[in-house]
């Protein structure tokens, strides 16, 4: 633990924990004058509290066979605790003392006062550091008497005042946004399917190659949507592509048609109700061989983009094609690209219904996708701001909505607000433009700035 530290002196004082010396000032009896704090210092360290005090004893006047008693007095938080006293002897008392068997000197600090000479006493204490302890008040109780310090408590001297409290951290402005509420909450899943067709051919058959698989890969994204709870299939969409081999007309009959057949088959695995069924078509994939040609290392990668991107379909672009380093290009396409171009896309749309508060503060936490940010944002406003749990949700929120500008600011503001700095800047970088993310910036670089200064 990072020791909290509290040194006072006569000409010293800090913002947080103010001494000034202290005299204790008795005339009772037949000893007489003062002690004098000169110097103090309280420390927490760890789980200890450690008491260091410099006095002057030089106004003190102990008759020689008398004694003065000075007693610490450690009180705060409905609690006391007496630390070691501190004996001063005057000169035939203190030869008497010294005579007294060891089990019986049990004071663990003894001076013998010389005269009126000028003098000093060290005290150094270390003891358990309680709770009780975090706001405390160090008194001396100074015995001229020999009344005892029960007797005397009421007359005690103030010392140094203790406060051990984690000072608190400057505030940060913030201001969060309240995304758009969705009155319909629409959502979509996407997929290919890359089925494999007989020749020329545009039915399809279940059981052909691959085709198990790719069915099945459809089936469990319409099965996503059925078996959620709170959503309702609304659409789905068939895009169908052929590749570009062969004649345009002949490519546009397949991927029409194949689109079509896949539609058919999907519309017999349930009864979607009231959703629609759309069907389109690419005759050629041609954007598709162009991302390929792209992200190739193919040496002659530049020469087919010029062709696909400076030869019109219908002006001979396939036979250029067929033309690049006699035609072995073309068939290494052929063969390992243009089977991935016959594909059919398919998009299923869905709408969630709404939630209330109670019901999206439990969502949150099982199944936070199923929300919108509008309704995150609202379990939010529900928790007061700055606490675990409101800072938590923006952290889901972002998760479940990675790219959205409202997401990333309102994010980037709860890390501001917990003092995370490495986390506010990530998601700054996403942030909505305006006045909301400037605040931002200029919080960061005041908590960079506190940041740096606490190290």
């Amino acid at each position: 633990m990072k020791p909290t530290i509290y040194i006072l002196a006569c000409l010293f004082a800090t913002n947080t924990s103010v001494a000034q010396t202290q005299t204790a000032t008795h005339d009772e009896g037949e000893n007489s004058g003062k002690v004098i704090v000169r110097q103090q210092s309280v420390q927490r360290v760890d789980s200890f509290l450690m008491i260091d005090l410099t006095l002057d004893l030089t106004p003190l006047i102990v008759k020689s066979s008398r004694s003065v008693e000075l007693t610490p007095l450690l009180s705060g938080g409905g609690h006391q605790d007496t630390l070691p006293a501190m004996l001063i002897n005057g000169r035939t008392r203190h030869l008497l003392y010294q005579r007294l068997p060891a089990k019986k000197r049990n004071a663990s600090y003894v001076v013998q006062r010389k005269g009126q000479t000028a003098q000093t006493m060290e005290y150094n204490v270390r003891i358990p550091y309680l709770p009780w302890m975090e706001q405390s008040e160090l008194k001396l109780i100074t015995d001229l008497c020999g009344c005892g310090w029960e007797v005397l408590q009421q007359s005690t001297e103030p010392v140094a005042q203790m406060d051990f409290r984690e000072p608190e951290e400057p505030q940060l402005l913030v201001e969060y946004i309240a995304p758009k509420h969705e009155a319909v909450k629409t959502r979509q899943l996407a997929g290919s399917a890359f089925l494999d067709f007989p020749v020329n051919r545009t039915e399809i058959h279940p059981q052909y190659r691959n085709n198990p698989r790719e069915l099945a890969k459809i089936q469990a994204t319409i099965d996503s949507v059925r078996n959620n709870r709170f959503a309702t299939i609304t659409a789905v969409d068939i895009k169908g592509y052929a590749s570009p081999e062969g004649s345009y007309s002949n490519n546009a009959r397949l991927a029409q048609g194949r689109a079509t057949a896949l539609r058919n088959y999907v519309r017999g695995l349930y009864d979607f109700g009231n959703a629609e069924f759309s069907v389109s078509s690419e005759p050629e994939d041609w954007e598709g061989l162009r991302r390929m040609t792209e992200t190739s290392d193919l040496p002659e990668k530049e020469q087919i983009l010029a062709i696909i991107d400076g030869t019109d379909i219908f002006d001979g672009r396939e036979r250029k094609l067929m033309e690049i380093s006699g035609g072995d290009v073309y068939r290494f396409m052929l063969r390992e690209w243009f089977p991935a171009l016959r594909h059919s896309d398919y998009l299923v749309k869905y709408t969630i219904r709404n939630f209330t508060v109670e019901e999206a503060k439990e969502l949150i936490y099982t199944d936070p996708r199923q929300l919108s940010l509008e309704e995150m944002y609202r379990v939010a406003q529900s928790y007061e701001p700055g606490t675990p749990e409101f800072n938590e949700v923006f952290e889901i929120a972002v998760r479940m909505y990675p790219d959205d500008p409202v997401s990333n600011l309102n994010a980037a503001n709860a890390a501001l607000m917990r003092r995370d700095a490495e986390a506010a800047h990530r998601y700054l970088q996403k942030a909505m433009e305006g006045p909301q993310k400037e605040l931002a910036k200029e919080t960061l670089k005041e908590l960079e700035k506190q940041l740096k200064e606490r190290k």
